[in-house]
């Protein structure tokens, strides 16, 4: 199936999108199988911790785009939280078709300039861009769960920088292993009233099931979810090699790690998109 673009799938989908962070080859084809499982769409992301990790984009770019393509499912490919306009430009040479800039750490003017100039920048090119507003306090910054988007705010950004998507911070941190975030629904049903592009949750690895399917009910539209899978995948990967200690082809035991992360793309999706 051609590659599918973030912004054709959200405004198609009737329900939240799952966007799935990508650490290695594994999780990629584990993400896309999820899905098809499911026959629904779903978003590949990429994020410079995974570039650092690769020590490059383009490897682990042209193996997502690859995975993206074979895919029997619409899918696109998504490079996340980028800080550097540099590869923010090698991603859209390498045809990857959405970027998350994330100047959310600089003062509010410099970030709503810079912004501006990757927007411009992405948007000749054909590309979809998602930001965020900055937030002092926290290390997570503008995810720190106290953190949150004021509506005036985010609709002056939005119009100020020209970004065809807004993460925001209703109450979810990055990185979290246990599912007890507290998100304001009433927030989130305020600001999809009043910005007039697509809302995103990161951090969402956090957030109850049940609390996820109500963010998506009240406007949330981009769910982005990476910690949940990794938990899912170390956990599989730990328990086979507890079950037998003699086995040496990484082949085996990283199945096991892609077969789980499948499982949970699959659930996570039907969570994101079932009816109230």
């Amino acid at each position: 199936m051609p590659l599918a673009g973030i912004g054709d799938i959200i405004a198609s989908s009737p329900a939240g999108v799952g966007a799935f962070n990508v650490i290695q080859l594994e999780h990629a084809t584990a993400i896309v199988a999820g899905a098809e499982a499911l026959g629904l769409p779903v978003v590949l992301q990429i994020s410079e911790n995974c570039v650092r990790y690769h020590g490059a984009l383009a490897p682990i770019a042209r193996a997502s785009l690859a995975v993206a393509e074979l895919a029997k499912v619409p899918v696109a490919v998504h490079l996340d939280h980028a800080t550097r306009r540099e590869l923010v430009e090698e991603a859209v040479e390498l045809g990857i078709g959405s970027v998350m800039f994330d100047a959310s750490a600089l003062p509010d003017e410099e970030n709503v300039r810079v912004t501006a100039e990757v927007a411009a920048y992405c948007h000749e090119r054909g590309v979809w861009v998602e930001a965020e507003l900055g937030e002092v306090g926290g290390k997570d910054g503008v995810h720190a769960p106290g953190a949150r988007t004021k509506p005036h705010e985010a609709v002056g950004y939005v119009a100020r920088t020209g970004v065809d998507a807004l993460a925001v911070a209703v109450g979810s941190s990055h990185a979290m292993t246990t599912k007890d975030a507290v998100l304001d629904l009433g927030l989130i049903a305020e600001l999809h009233a009043a910005v007039p592009v697509p809302l995103v949750l990161h951090g969402s690895s956090g957030v109850p099931d049940e609390t996820l399917s109500a963010a998506v009910r009240q406007g949330m539209k981009k769910i982005n979810i990476a910690t949940h899978l990794n938990k899912a995948f170390t956990g599989a990967v730990r328990d086979y090699l507890a079950g037998d200690e003699k086995v040496v082809d990484s082949r085996k035991y990283l199945k096991a790690g892609r077969e789980a992360v499948a499982r949970e793309v699959t659930h996570l999706l039907r969570v994101l998109t079932t009816p109230a």
